[in-house]
């Protein structure tokens, strides 16, 4: 009989805070303007991720298609655990690993695809892979753009695209 729902939760959960704390990122310099666009252009075209996430990070997901993803500008995640969990997704739930080889070594929450067909779960695939400089972009873009940042208004909107776009014109100034 496979382990129940709240078994894979907490071995998720447990395993999460060991990956989190194995989670290493060298940054020589905090992000510029150029690796904050280009982790926007991941985030929206290679990713994917405003498919479930919202154009906005801000949980209105733009295919109704996809899995409702959380509201990343609420997140209380910090910067190695949002880089763990693009790469190792989220088992039990929509979210897609983008690590090429995430549950082939035990990288990710110490599991191996093994272990995830013993709660049987199956990861959903991500619209392509990502290499880690690229999930290191896209979370570059997260934490200067949308993590912490509140609700939407026109002003953070205007800051988010660099521009009064046509998106920003119908929100409160």
């Amino acid at each position: 009989m496979p382990p129940d729902r709240s078994s894979l939760v907490t071995s998720l959960t447990l395993a999460a805070v060991g990956a989190a704390m194995l989670v290493t990122l060298t940054r020589a310099q905090t992000p510029d303007a150029a690796d904050i666009a280009e982790g926007l252009r991941l985030y929206q075209q290679k990713g994917n991720c405003q498919a479930c996430h919202g154009w906005a990070a801000d949980g209105q997901k733009t295919d109704s298609q996809m899995p409702d993803g959380p509201n990343l500008r609420e997140t209380k995640l910090d910067r190695a655990k949002l880089v763990a969990t693009i790469k190792c997704g989220r088992p039990g739930t929509g979210m897609p690993a983008f690590d090429k080889f995430a549950y082939s070594d035990g990288r990710c929450y110490g599991m191996k695809e093994s272990d995830l067909k013993k709660f049987a779960t199956r990861m959903p695939d991500p619209p392509a892979t990502l290499q880690v400089r690229e999930v290191e972009l896209i979370v570059d873009f997260l934490m200067a753009k949308v993590v912490g940042k509140g609700p939407l208004d026109h002003a953070k909107c205007v800051d988010f695209w660099g521009a009064d776009v046509e998106a920003c014109r119908d929100l409160k100034r």
